[in-house]
């Protein structure tokens, strides 16, 4: 029987109440379903100023590389002192040094939570390494310079081999789902680089005839997420589209606090949950740990494709269907306009895992 390691990355803020909130969910979840997990508790963010003089420390780097998979917290990078404010955050950092290309988000409509929309049910694979994210789109340093004090210049990259494994990771997904592909690019205007994102991705989609391609300008997708989000399934996209048309889907089914995801290549994937660190909330038990959990549910299922175990497939369902049947009762935390606290809502979720 396989043992997983998983990297336990707690973040700032509410990060360290939301993943153990999770790693309790899963430890409930692996045990009923004889799954060994060892999990790797590693520093970052203050913690790993305060203990290692840096947020993301080589030790933890080095430690990650051993370790199927990892679970990373939000973290509060504005805060950091001075000098580590020029480097790149943890999370893109770990994108970078990783070559996580892959970021995937879903935007599934959550039975009892009112959302702006119904219905949905889509996931938006968004690349991850380039595209004008100046901190992940050179080799070595930062995309982007100041000329003069009143001339600021930033380079967005597009490369062949980035857009084709992106493109084939958001077909290879549509394959496995209703088969449609809607690619959201920029191309009217910005020609070379977004018309290269989109007649690249018209390229690869001739390697799948059985799915159904579609684009849209990126401005113009906002509009029909809003107006018809059911219509859509899988999403291809560059780097800071992806992030924009995420966050909006995330909102559109009824919190940015829902929106989970993960980051990933084809040998180990980060679950990260698409909010940020709320500092403002941190140690209150009133952080809503559903993001995290989400995220890791998206991230078992990944390693159910990875290692070829079912059971983990099993975790990722458990997880949703746990935290679903709690909503169904009425049970929320205090942002969903409920009255439970963190703990307090993840020993609810608790008692229903099956």
């Amino acid at each position: 029987m396989t043992l997983y390691k998983l990297g336990v990355l707690e973040g700032d803020g509410i990060g360290p109440e939301i993943v153990k909130a999770t790693i309790r969910l899963v430890e409930a979840i692996t045990e009923k379903h004889d799954v060994e997990m060892e999990w790797v508790p590693l520093l970052v963010g203050w913690k790993g100023i305060a203990e290692a003089n840096h947020p993301l420390p080589e030790e933890t780097k080095k430690a990650l590389q051993d370790c199927h998979a990892w679970v990373l917290g939000p973290h509060d990078s504005a805060s950091y002192p001075e000098e580590f404010k020029n480097i790149r955050n943890p999370s893109g950092e770990l994108r970078h040094h990783f070559d996580l290309y892959a970021n995937i988000r879903p935007a599934k409509s959550i039975p009892s939570i009112e959302g702006v929309v119904e219905g949905a049910d889509l996931v938006i694979y968004r690349e991850n390494t380039e595209g004008f994210y100046v901190d992940r789109n050179m080799y070595h340093g930062v995309g982007e310079f100041q000329v003069t004090k009143d001339v600021a210049i930033t380079t967005g990259v597009f490369t062949r081999q980035a857009i084709e494994r992106i493109a084939h990771a958001a077909f290879q997904k549509s394959m496995q789902r209703k088969k449609k592909v809607t690619i959201v690019h920029k191309a009217n205007v910005i020609r070379i680089g977004s018309g290269m994102f989109l007649d690249i991705c018209k390229e690869i989609s001739r390697e799948y005839p059985e799915v159904e391609v579609d684009d849209y300008h990126v401005d113009a997708m906002c509009a029909h997420v809003v107006r018809r989000i059911q219509d859509f399934d899988v999403i291809v996209t560059e780097n800071m589209f992806g992030d924009i048309l995420s966050d909006l889907t995330g909102e559109l089914i009824g919190s940015l606090g829902l929106a989970p995801s993960i980051n990933a290549n084809q040998e180990v994937a980060m679950a990260q949950a698409a909010h940020g660190s709320a500092p403002d909330i941190a140690g209150k038990d009133l952080a809503n740990p559903i993001g995290m959990m989400l995220s890791t549910a998206l991230l078992f299922e990944w390693m159910s494709e990875k290692f070829g175990d079912s059971r983990l497939e099993i975790v990722g369902n458990k997880i949703e269907e746990s935290l679903h049947r709690t909503l169904l009762d009425g049970i929320k935390t205090k942002d969903l306009g409920g009255d439970r606290g963190t703990q307090a809502f993840t020993a609810e979720v608790l008692n229903r895992v099956l």
